[in-house]
């Protein structure tokens, strides 16, 4: 054995006490006689290897012995517990089918027939009962008398079904093993119960019988493997001398580190001057022969210098050696310093290649944060423009001392790049501010001798060593190509921006303070750095074009301008969320009677789905509304609507169902000043009275839309002349950083805080509280109601006689000229003939006639019919069927309102 330097020949005394003579190596106990003592309680003690695996074979040993032990135990007591409940459930069946059981368990007295014949059956089989009982579990027999008409401990149920019952259960004579099975008359039905059963404490008798015999047993087997083992442990004592574990491992881990853990080359030479040890690193270092280890270090080739310094055996720290074309730091020392065997041990270092080696490690782990940084630190936002400045910002200076990015106009509008067209400098980023190079936002054609333009043709990295030098590029601008070269930029590397087969634009890298030019390394760099800013820049390119989709859509499907009507004063707000476009929706729709319907929807999402929906749900809302239905009824054709696109979609594509649609749809009337109101899942409206008091009226909320199965409710609300109607969205009122309750108590307050504002100053000082684009789309409507005087209406009942229609004419003309309106006269008593007279005619009393003055002159005629007129065309032989035409031709609009009593034909003529 070899000792290395630095390390003690003998080892630390030991606990015990024994110690390693410096000679020989043999351990030697207090005696001299080799260390027996010591040997042994090494052994017993288990510090040794060998005492470990003495340990550990005989507690294997022990385990092995206890678990046949455990395992037999209860292999017997599981066979005579199995042979107790076949013994029991052959007692119970065999006495319950016994003739004339059944039959004692009719007799008037059940006990005095079963319980002899139930003793002598117990005494004759073994077993500790026979217990015979009625259907209720109460017992006719049983070992002890006294126990004779109680309750039987067990289960019964599933004897009482016809089945049978194994269980262990405490009885009365103590924990045992019982069967219950039925006792049936003639005809099948269970009559009683029999229940034979085995205490646990004869259960066990067996295994304690052949306890004795199996622990002796395993003593015997456990003596015989302690000494088997012992012998064993005692030739791996000898063997090991003596070694615990920790510290054959130690010195295996010094041995294997010298040779292999280091990057140094290790050479161990015997006093002979003999090579007796080197490593694959001395190997290559000294490139000595594959023969080298056991011969003279004189004969290996080697330099007389390096070799005298190896024979020598002397002391040297760092002494610096060229071999062959190497230039080496050795270290030697001897290792007799602490008794061990004469020779030495010598260290070799490679100080040129490790200084190249840290410098190629600098730079590689330069270049890896500087692709890390550009995986966390470009694309972070979904902008193209910003994207490209992160890019040119993390080359400088780090790899360039100037970045520009130079993109197609098209991919900086969401566009397709269009090769062949001009590209636009997107980003520029250097050292110092005053370059010579095109500026941000400047538009750049390419001569095709450019690096850029081949770069863009053959979607191919360029490299420009020296800009000096290339005529293709001086080529682009003579003028601007001097200014730069006289800047000192004199290096260029362009990549294009490549995503696929698109190509967006080329990034340059520009050098000026480095007098080296860029390398084929450092272009490879750059291809990868300018791969991942494409994949961002393509992304944010599709967002912008999905956003400006998107955005069209949305702008194009929400009213541009609300309708003229006179009942409200309308001010509205609409502001898209920050993650783009989404599903709220806004409409004022003007209704027949001066009466206006408000509505407020919200798909949930963001994107062109979101979008598209709402347009679909918007145009529903717009034709139903033209059938002047009660909200409930409109959001219950809207409900079923919403869930046939969900139908139609998931069976087209496998989408997602347009889960969390809501709305509220309210209806404003001026002359009765009430607004009747219903809501799909949607938030309640508010209330501002005259008074600036603020009210969330309760409104019915039924499920949002799609969901089918519910029926929508209405709400009342009587609102004075001048109250403000406040409609919203959930993104008013609730985000992620606060609750829809905190929400509705900022809106109290904003609402309360603008008492007798205008429905515009209200909009203002409620939106003033949100910030600038907020978390979700927020879409707001505040309508300020008036109400239509009773000087603006005017009614009138009319019987069933066709007599009275002149009579309704004459009110007619005089109310007319009353408000100033006499040129309408003549079409106002037309179509008010034509309408009494069809609700005379077909319709049912009682007949009311209404004229409203709003900013239109509106006529209506009801009736208890619910029978609505249809125009038609008569012919030139028919002597009626005009008289709707003739109302269609002088009215600006006509048609039927559904009421709860019936129908409302109407009709509006323009005022003059």
């Amino acid at each position: 054995m070899v000792r290395l330097p630095g390390r003690p020949a003998t080892r630390p005394p030991r606990p015990d006490g024994d110690a390693r003579a410096s000679q020989g190596g043999q351990p030697q106990g207090p005696g001299g006689n080799g260390g027996r003592p010591g040997m042994l309680r090494a052994a017993v003690t288990g510090r040794s290897v060998a005492g470990q695996v003495f340990l550990l074979q005989v507690v294997i040993v022990l385990l092995l012995v206890v678990s046949a032990v455990v395992a037999q135990v209860l292999q017997v007591r599981h066979d005579t517990d199995r042979e107790a409940q076949n013994r029991s459930l052959a007692v119970a069946q065999t006495f319950a089918n016994a003739p004339g059981t059944a039959a004692a368990l009719r007799s008037s007295d059940p006990t005095a027939v079963l319980q002899p014949s139930a003793e002598a059956t117990r005494k004759a089989t073994g077993v500790d009962f026979v217990v015979v009982m009625n259907t209720d579990g109460i017992r006719y027999t049983h070992p002890r008398p006294d126990r004779i008409g109680k309750k039987f401990v067990g289960t019964i149920g599933p004897a009482l079904a016809g089945g049978t019952v194994t269980e262990h259960v405490n009885g009365t004579i103590g924990p045992l093993v019982q069967v219950v099975v039925p006792v049936k008359d003639a005809g099948g039905k269970v009559v009683g119960l029999v229940s034979a059963g085995i205490t646990t404490a004869h259960v066990g008798g067996a295994a304690a019988q052949q306890l004795p015999l199996l622990i002796a047993a395993a003593a015997a087997a456990l003596a015989l493997a302690t000494g088997g083992t012992a012998l064993v442990s005692r030739r791996l004592l000898r063997q090991t001398h003596g070694l615990g574990p920790s510290e054959m491992t130690r010195m295996y881990e010094h041995h294997d580190a010298v040779l292999h853990a280091v990057r140094e080359g290790v050479l161990i030479v015997g006093a002979d001057s003999r090579l007796l040890l080197a490593n694959d690193e001395a190997h290559r270092l000294l490139d000595l022969p594959e023969d080298a280890e056991l011969r003279s270090v004189l004969e290996l080739g080697l330099d007389d210098e390096t070799a005298a310094l190896l024979a020598s055996g002397r002391v040297a720290t760092d002494e610096v050696h060229l071999v062959k074309d190497r230039l080496l730091a050795i270290n030697q020392r001897p290792t007799d310093l602490r008794g061990g065997p004469a020779g030495s041990v010598t260290t070799l270092r490679d100080s040129t290649e490790l200084r190249a080696l840290s410098g190629r490690a600098e730079v590689a782990r330069e270049r890896l944060n500087m692709l890390y940084d550009a995986g966390v630190g470009i694309g972070t936002s979904l902008d193209v423009g910003r994207t490209a400045e992160e890019l040119a910002g993390l080359a400088v200076p780090r790899f360039a001392d100037f970045a520009t990015v130079d993109l197609f106009d098209a991919v900086l509008h969401g566009e397709e790049p269009r090769p062949g067209t001009a590209l636009r400098r997107a980003a520029c980023a250097g050292i110092r501010k005053d370059e010579p190079l095109y500026p941000v936002g400047e538009r750049i054609r390419f001569v095709a001798t450019s690096p850029q333009a081949r770069s863009l043709t053959t979607g191919q990295s360029v490299l420009v060593p020296r800009l000096r030098e290339a005529p293709g590029w001086r080529a682009q601008d003579l003028e601007r190509t001097d200014q730069v070269l006289a800047y000192g930029i004199h290096s260029l590397i362009t990549v294009p921006l490549r995503t696929g087969s698109l190509v967006l634009g080329v990034a340059n890298f520009w050098r000026a303070e480095k007098p080296q030019p860029f390398d084929a390394e450092e272009l490879a760099l750059a291809e990868e750095l300018v791969a991942r800013a494409a994949v961002s820049i393509d992304n944010a390119r599709r967002y912008t074009r999905e956003h400006s989709m998107a955005v069209t859509l949305q702008r194009s499907l929400l009213p541009r301008s609300l309708p003229e009507q006179g009942a409200l004063e309308i001010a509205y707000r609409y502001l898209p969320a920050q993650a783009g476009v989404g599903g709220d929706w806004f409409d004022v729709l003007p209704l027949s009677g001066a009466r206006v319907a408000l509505v407020v929807g919200d798909v949930v999402g963001h994107g062109l789905h979101a979008a598209a929906t709402m347009g679909r749900l918007r145009t529903a809302v717009h034709n139903f509304s033209s059938l002047d239905l009660p909200p409930d009824e409109l959001l219950g054709l809207l409900d079923e609507l919403v869930g046939r696109i969900d139908q139609d979609e998931s069976a087209a594509d496998g989408t997602a169902a347009i889960t969390g649609a809501t709305c509220l749809y309210a209806v404003y009337d001026p002359v009765a000043r009430r607004c009747t109101v219903a809501r799909a899942g949607h938030p309640p409206p508010a209330l501002v009275h005259p008074d600036g008091r603020v009210e969330f009226p309760e409104v019915p909320a039924g499920p949002p839309l799609g969901l089918g199965g519910l029926p929508f409710e209405t709400a009342e609300l009587e609102l004075a002349e001048g109250s403000r109607l406040v409609l919203y969205t959930d993104g008013l009122v609730e985000d992620r950083e606060r609750d829809i309750d905190v929400g509705l108590d900022m809106l109290s307050d904003a609402l309360r805080g603008a008492p007798g504002a205008s429905p515009e100053e209200t909009c203002r000082a409620v939106l003033g509280r949100l910030p600038a684009r907020p978390s979700d789309d927020v879409a707001l409507i505040v309508a300020r109601t008036r109400v239509l005087g009773a000087d603006r209406v005017a009614e009138w009942q009319v019987p069933s006689d066709p007599a009275a229609v002149s009579e309704v004419r004459s009110e007619v003309t005089r109310r007319l000229a009353d408000w100033g309106l006499a040129e309408l006269d003549f079409t106002t008593e037309l179509i008010l003939s034509e309408l009494v007279t069809n609700a005379i005619r077909y319709g049912r009393a009682p007949i009311g006639v209404r004229l409203l003055r709003d900013r239109t002159l509106i006529c209506e005629v009801s009736d208890r019919s619910t029978t609505s007129p249809h125009l038609r065309y008569a012919a030139t032989t028919d002597e009626g069927g005009r008289g709707l035409f003739l109302v269609a031709q002088l009215a600006e609009r006509w048609g039927t309102r559904y009421t709860s009593q019936g129908k409302i034909i109407w009709a509006e003529q323009p005022l003059p």
